[in-house]
């Protein structure tokens, strides 16, 4: 299992690695990054369908943040179509807009491009984590720069997150891939997710990825366990130091 660095500073580190940046404008939030070559699919010059997750958690996440911070949100559901499978290179641009604000749920959507192209979008609801000592620091900020991090290896070899037979892969615990309410990142929990999707059909990629986010994984590592039938998955991931408890449920289908 992943050494647990001392310092918080760490916390969340691999996902900045993946140099996504954003600024508020207007109403709306926008991200950016570059595709490399760390983010494709195994096999493949196809950026991964779980970073696009990622980004659309993180964009959706901090609009959320605007409404119910200081409290920290926390993803009840993510969703992310593909027209295409996302190219090799390029400029990613990420749109997120407010769709509700209910008295317990938020609602986000985000449109994302690569050079200008359409390749997808997301919806994603979220509610404030329960624990009320659970809070964003002072004078947080929506915008966040380019910190100059990237990915020194492909991301999941980065995140230890190991196939360990067909249809089942193993994600450890570390200070690096943990959210604010100190809980594996729900991004890295796609990632698993998808590698136990991909496991099954070696050189695919995602056209669809949903999660349902049920139960925050606290202690690790994590098993993600995919069932694939004519293109359409389904996966549980379970906190296995946790009684092994389910933390997710996801489904996903492939590019056919």
């Amino acid at each position: 299992m992943t050494t647990i660095p001392s310092s918080l500073e760490d916390r969340g580190r691999i996902l900045r690695e993946l140099g996504f940046a954003t600024r508020r404008v207007g109403e709306e939030l926008h991200g950016s990054a570059e595709i490399t070559p760390e983010m494709h699919v195994p096999g493949t010059s196809v950026l991964r369908t779980s970073v696009l997750a990622t980004w659309a958690d993180t964009t959706s996440g901090l609009l959320a943040s605007l409404v119910m911070g200081p409290r920290v949100p926390v993803t009840l559901e993510l969703d992310l179509h593909l027209y295409r499978p996302a190219p090799a290179s390029g400029a990613v641009r990420a749109v997120g807009r407010t769709v509700k604000v209910g008295r317990s749920v938020f609602v986000a959507e985000c449109e994302f491009s690569v050079d200008g192209e359409p390749i997808g979008f997301s919806a994603a609801s979220f509610m404030v984590a329960p624990d009320p000592e659970v809070r964003f620091p002072e004078g947080l900020s929506v915008d966040l720069p380019q910190t100059g991090e990237r990915l020194p290896v492909p991301l999941a070899e980065r995140a230890e997150c190991e196939r360990v037979a067909p249809g089942t892969v193993m994600l450890p615990r570390s200070v690096e891939g943990l959210n604010a309410s100190g809980t594996v990142n729900g991004g890295l929990l796609a990632l698993a997710a998808e590698e136990s999707v991909l496991s099954l059909a070696p050189g695919s990629t995602l056209s669809f990825l949903g999660l349902r986010y049920l139960l925050g994984a606290r202690v690790g590592p994590v098993a993600a366990e995919a069932r694939l039938h004519d293109g359409l998955a389904r996966v549980e991931v379970r906190d296995t130091g946790n009684d092994n408890r389910l933390t997710t449920l996801a489904t996903a289908r492939i590019f056919g």
